[in-house]
């Protein structure tokens, strides 16, 4: 019970809250770099995939080589181009951060949108062909709508592992909410450790809890959210 009251006191002291080491700066920088992550892999990942999935064709390889960075953990790709950042003048922290949080939120976002639009029902399809609707128009305005709740799940499920994965840049000079845990485990102060992963944790049921209300607001009336069991990255 001490040790949680040291915890609630860690929360409760204003020094804190405010300075470069704050709560509320450790919490934009990771958020902004959680973001921009997420953002880079959806703008990446959805214009092949939806027109691959429209198309019915060529998704095995595609699938299967985006499907490559899933086995490459996080830390390794930082490790990895670490020094390539150092090399180019991009420095350590950030670059290499955002290539492992962008390479960890693409395959989930590209596998299940394609899939998403390729098993769009085909007599809709054809219905919206026989209407004398282009191929675009097929795809923006049946294919796209129908797909949807898993293509919004898809980016809510990756945001979610970015958020929780994104500690990792505290290990590459990086800020966000991990220098909390990592510096806590340098100076083997506990309640530093305790209080950085609550707040990850706390960032990361926020994240949820804001995308599915998003997903709920922007997803078609009448196709409903899609299942968790639809939108888990497929395995290659």
């Amino acid at each position: 019970m001490e040790f949680l009251g040291d915890v609630v006191a860690w929360f409760l002291d204003p020094e804190n809250w405010t300075g470069a080491t704050g709560i509320p700066n450790r919490v934009w920088e990771h958020v902004q770099i959680s973001v921009m992550a997420t953002v880079a892999a959806a703008a990446v990942a959805l214009p092949p995939a939806l027109w691959l999935g429209h198309k019915r064709r060529g998704g095995f390889l595609a699938v299967a080589t985006v499907n490559i960075g899933r086995a490459v953990p996080s830390f390794a790709i930082m490790a990895l181009f670490l020094p390539i950042s150092i090399r180019l003048g991009l420095g350590l922290g950030f670059w290499p951060t955002m290539l492992a949080l962008f390479a960890l939120a693409l395959p989930p976002i590209f596998t299940n949108t394609y899939t998403a639009v390729r098993d769009v029902d085909p007599a809709l399809v054809e219905a919206g062909r026989g209407m004398g609707m282009t191929d675009g128009e097929v795809l923006r305005g049946i294919e796209a709508p129908m797909a949807s709740p898993v293509i919004l799940a898809a980016i809510r499920i990756s945001a979610v592992q970015v958020v929780a994965t994104a500690p990792l840049a505290a290990l590459v000079a990086w800020g966000g909410l991990g220098r909390y845990i990592v510096d806590g485990f340098a100076v083997q102060d506990n309640v530093r450790v305790l209080a950085g992963g609550i707040l990850v944790a706390g960032l990361s049921v926020a994240t949820e809890l804001l995308l599915g209300a998003i997903e709920k607001r922007v997803v078609p009336k009448g196709l409903g959210r899609a299942t968790e069991e639809l939108a888990q990255p497929a395995h290659g």
